[in-house]
């Protein structure tokens, strides 16, 4: 009788809608990239409207180098996201072969998809609710969030004014993730500051000859930070990885296996709502290499 009354309670589904149920977490993956410009990752940081009417930072930066890019807009809108990114970033530093973002209306809309098509460049999401997916723009967002807090309560009125020194400042920093600043990893060599002109410093004392010998040097250079950029920002993920797994209690599934979905949107946010759907679902795959199921409706 007790094991019966025990398999009742743990199977009821109207209890199990509404119980916290033990957090499951998935080992720790990382996107890949193999060098400057082959993925970019993007998305908006929302602030208060400044004197101007801007209210909104579309952040781009560059996976491999974490070179990054703040563009303040008035709107999130489809049409602002395309045309800040062909004006401003695409014909400046090229076009990437990746794209990244979150599932945001305004960069899965069909006219920002109908621009990366004609462009060629290849389009990537995260998973809902899951802006870990898409990591090195949410950590810039913090660093330039904190950046423009320590500006003055009057520089605060007009803050879309200072963005450019800002993320200038930033990307002439050396990274703890690379090693190295985002502007060398980009451009290959550091960006010349005031204080170097200030105190007659070069950046660099070999004269060069010819542009080939230029190009020649500039390779070498970049290969050899490169290969170090990729060794620092490996042994980081992997240790990160490593931390992360210990506390990761993983809950494999198997085609066929039946689940619900978790309420993570408005209904969550009320106090009495059910914390799991009524919806039962079918696992129908995983993705390769992904902690990611494919799944259907219950008798569909």
């Amino acid at each position: 009788m007790r094991a019966e009354v025990e398999s009742y309670c743990h199977s009821c589904l109207r209890c199990i809608q509404r119980k916290t149920l033990p957090t499951r977490t998935a080992p720790m993956s990382h996107l890949q990239s193999q060098g400057p410009m082959d993925l970019v990752c993007i998305d908006f940081l929302c602030l208060e409207p400044d004197a101007s009417g801007q209210g909104n930072i579309l952040i781009v930066t560059d996976h491999f180098t974490r070179y990054s890019q703040a563009f303040s807009t008035r709107d999130q809108r489809a049409p602002t996201v395309a045309k800040v990114l062909m004006e401003k970033f695409f014909v400046h530093y090229g076009l990437p072969r990746r794209i990244h973002s979150d599932q945001g209306r305004d960069f899965e809309s069909r006219l920002v998809g109908q621009l990366l098509e004609l462009l060629g460049i290849q389009k990537t999401r995260t998973t809902p609710y899951h802006p870990q997916g898409d990591a090195q723009p949410e950590r810039f967002n913090r660093t330039l969030l904190n950046m423009l807090g320590t500006l003055s309560n009057v520089e605060k009125q007009s803050w879309s004014r200072h963005i450019a020194t800002l993320v200038h400042a930033y990307n002439s920093t050396e990274s703890d993730a690379t090693g190295y600043s985002p502007y060398r990893l980009m451009f290959g060599r550091e960006a010349r500051l005031p204080v170097d002109l200030a105190f007659g410093l070069s950046l660099d004392q070999t004269s060069v000859a010819s542009h080939r010998n230029y190009v020649d040097r500039l390779r070498k250079n970049l290969a050899s930070a490169f290969e170090q950029a990729r060794l620092t920002s490996g042994n980081r993920e992997q240790r990160n990885k490593r931390n992360y797994d210990l506390k990761v209690r993983i809950q494999d599934l198997q085609p066929g296996d039946r689940v619900l979905l978790k309420n993570l949107g408005a209904a969550a946010r009320h106090k009495l709502a059910d914390r799991w759907s009524s919806q039962v679902y079918i696992v129908c795959k995983q993705l390769p290499g992904l902690p990611v199921y494919q799944i259907r409706p219950d008798g569909k």
